[in-house]
């Protein structure tokens, strides 16, 4: 199973006189990197939320992001009046002193810090029971859109494993085309080495093994097929494994890499050209599965 580290889930929940909504959103990123926007109200339950959050997203950067709408009379915050009418005596006095207009210093006053402060700073336990049910609730949601975007995905690497299979096929008939070529050319040249009197057994046999173990690619062939097989056996495991695939794409390219290298021929070396193609399309995507 393929999950995409891309997703979105959002839940709302209504208690007695407030409604909270949760929304929570991820993007790639190698490790769990965690950011939470949350109200004042919340801060104390701030650990067990990223425990929750790390125990079923893994990893990714996700954003939690919490919004509280207030559906009655109890007012979110309340206003600190001893600290505005000790700010005014203050601010009073200064403008008197320095003949200043008085008229502006309550907003003034509302600007600064501690003025207005919550009413209440903690959940109680049948608030957080709903708000970490709300949050599963919104971590599933992004979880089921992580799974249909890497369904996407998997569908896509499919198409794309197949058409590198389907390139390696066609190696064959012109792998065989270029050793054709190949014999040719050295009985042309054993028959001029032969009219010449030139010809050396011993260095004869060395040059056909030499270039015998430099075309072939038999075995580059065997193991890219077999790295294909298994790159497609992991994407249908149930558990999520973007970084085993990475791996063996680091395998797949090794071997296209190796085939080119020892092509020795143009049309081989174009369908070495289309089979790196498609694998680095595949690379890109891989950047987004978890």
């Amino acid at each position: 199973m393929l999950k995409s580290m891309t997703g979105f889930g959002k839940s709302t929940i209504i208690l007695e006189g407030k409604t909270v909504t949760l929304e929570i959103k991820s993007l790639n990123s190698k490790q769990l990197d965690l950011n939470i926007k949350l109200p004042p109200a919340f801060r104390e339950k701030e650990p067990e939320i990223r425990s929750i959050i790390s125990q079923k997203l893994e990893r990714g950067k996700i954003e939690l992001t919490g919004n509280v709408d207030y559906t009655d009379a109890e007012l979110p915050s309340s206003f600190n009046r001893a600290l505005i009418n000790a700010y005014h005596r203050e601010l009073k006095d200064i403008a008197v002193s320095l003949g200043e207009n008085d008229t502006d210093l309550l907003s003034v006053i509302m600007k600064i810090p501690d003025v207005l402060k919550p009413s209440r700073d903690v959940l109680s336990d049948e608030e957080w029971k709903s708000i970490s049910t709300c949050l599963n609730d919104a971590i599933s949601d992004l979880n089921k859109f992580r799974q249909h975007e890497g369904e996407l995905l998997r569908s896509d690497f499919k198409i794309r494993i197949d058409t590198i299979a389907s390139l390696l096929g066609n190696l064959d008939m012109f792998e065989e085309s270029r050793n054709r070529q190949f014999r040719e050319k050295l009985r042309a040249s054993v028959s001029e080495f032969a009219a010449n009197n030139t010809l050396d057994s011993n260095r004869f046999e060395q040059e056909i093994i030499y270039y015998l173990e430099k075309l072939d690619i038999t075995e580059e062939k065997v193991r890219l097929l077999k790295h294909l097989e298994y790159f497609s056996d992991t994407m249908n495991e149930s558990e999520t494994n973007g970084r085993k695939l990475s791996f063996v794409t680091q395998e797949i390219g090794r071997e296209i890499n190796t085939i080119g290298s020892k092509a020795n021929d143009a049309n081989i070396q174009r369908i070495v050209v289309q089979m790196k193609d498609e694998l680095e399309k595949i690379k890109e995507q891989l950047a987004n599965i978890l």
